[in-house]
């Protein structure tokens, strides 16, 4: 069931108005379908209840407070890549032991957080990073489970900007160096070698290339065993894409179905880190119109919304499908959907055929749940905005839109001035 549907020729969301949220929170807004998220994580989930897994979510997709809450309250741990993410993860309710920590650039001082805090495991990026971990441990009088990421030089055939498992990337070791990884965590007194993991990209519509990982990981784990070394934890990562135009990416049971069966018959417990194929399309934007324009050769939408509140367009070239609000029967027009920040790459769509719409209609951004506010900005000082959650007839606030103020917080003045 599709929880953004249209009820008399008006957009809602669950048993809400998306036009009625909009007039009391103010434009623009990011909407969340709580109904939406929820069966996407169960989707997941139930397709791998028949092996020991760990659903862990990927927290830079959406952190918003509530949006983890409800994971966690679903049972599940948490993807994370910056201490900060931790910080969300715990004040959210994940069980430590539920955390796993990646990313190629950990600090110190997250690295210290992370380790007092007693998260399940590190995903080690490189060597260097496997050598400050065993170091901090030590200082901390900690012992640091770890994983080494692999890099498995798989192409996701994905956006180049968000592939992954390819050796031009810079992401994790490559397979060759993998067991040269692992001798040396072997010598370190501060680690505990743990588990494996891969990840090879993001929005990935295509099963094969996570067989293909797959594949490699195996055989790389059979010649770590020859060195006796013994892995518990299979982390796949995530990547699994969704549909925001034309796409017909995999359903998680055909993934799981995949996986499961090129995994075989093992005592490995798999972690799978989902993120936007949950959240996705449990989210959209919803845009004011400010203004119409037309050069002749060009028609404009000039929205409330900017790449500052939304990038993905300005930066990957994403596809987001544009919806009215309120539908109306005046027909459509080719049009570039835009924003009001001083950049000709401010925009959210390109020569779109859109419903003609006014000054002061509203226009839904669909798809919208995954790297939305995440990726915001304060960009020529404009306010980040508010983050709603639906539930059956009733919405809340998750995260108030900023006001002036809050643009200076932190900021001084040097008294030479």
């Amino acid at each position: 069931m599709n929880h953004f549907a249209f009820r008399d020729n008006e957009l809602y969301c669950e048993e809400v108005p998306v036009q009625k949220i909009a007039e009391q929170v103010g434009t623009p807004l990011y909407i969340y379908s709580h109904a939406t998220l929820k069966r996407h994580f169960h989707a997941f989930a139930d397709a791998f209840k028949d092996v020991d897994n760990l659903i862990c979510f990927s927290a830079k997709a959406n952190t918003n407070l509530a949006v983890l809450k409800l994971f966690s309250n679903l049972g599940g741990g948490l993807d994370i890549v910056s201490g900060g993410e931790l910080y969300r993860g715990l004040k959210a309710g994940f069980s430590p032991e539920k955390i796993v920590y990646s990313g190629v650039g950990k600090r110190i001082d997250e690295i210290d957080y992370a380790l007092e805090t007693g998260i399940l495991m590190f995903n080690i990026e490189s060597l260097e990073e496997l050598d400050s971990i065993n170091k901090r441990a030590g200082v901390l009088k900690k012992r640091a489970n770890v994983s080494i990421r692999v890099n498995p030089d798989v192409d996701a055939r994905t956006h180049p900007y968000i592939s992954t498992g390819m050796k031009k990337n810079k992401f994790g070791i490559n397979t060759e160096f993998a067991i040269k990884g692992y001798k040396a965590a072997m010598g370190l007194k501060n680690v505990k070698i743990v588990g494996i993991d891969c990840h090879i990209g993001s929005q990935i519509t295509e099963i094969k290339p996570f067989e293909d990982a797959l594949k490699s990981l195996k055989l790389l784990i059979k010649d770590l065993e020859a060195y006796g070394i013994n892995i518990k934890y299979l982390d796949m990562g995530g990547g699994l894409g969704i549909t925001y135009n034309d796409e017909v990416p995999p359903q998680p049971a055909e993934y799981a179905r995949a996986i499961k069966k090129s995994l075989g018959r093992t005592k490995l417990k798999l972690i799978l880190e989902p993120g936007r194929v949950i959240v996705g399309n449990a989210g959209a934007l919803v845009t004011k119109v400010l203004y119409r324009k037309s050069t002749g050769v060009k028609e404009f939408i000039i929205v409330d919304a900017g790449m500052n509140d939304l990038v993905r367009p300005t930066l990957y070239k994403a596809f987001h499908a544009i919806k009215p609000v309120v539908l109306s029967e005046e027909g459509e027009i080719v049009a570039d959907i835009v924003g009001p920040i001083c950049e000709s790459g401010d925009f959210l769509a390109l020569d779109r055929y859109v419903q003609r719409v006014h000054q002061g209609d509203l226009i839904a951004v669909m798809s919208a749940g995954a790297y939305g506010f995440v990726m915001s900005s304060n960009y020529c000082s404009r306010l980040k905005i508010p983050e709603v959650m639906v539930k059956e007839n009733k919405f809340h606030v998750t995260r108030k839109r900023q006001k002036y103020e809050d643009l200076t917080k932190g900021e001084k003045i040097p008294p030479y001035l």
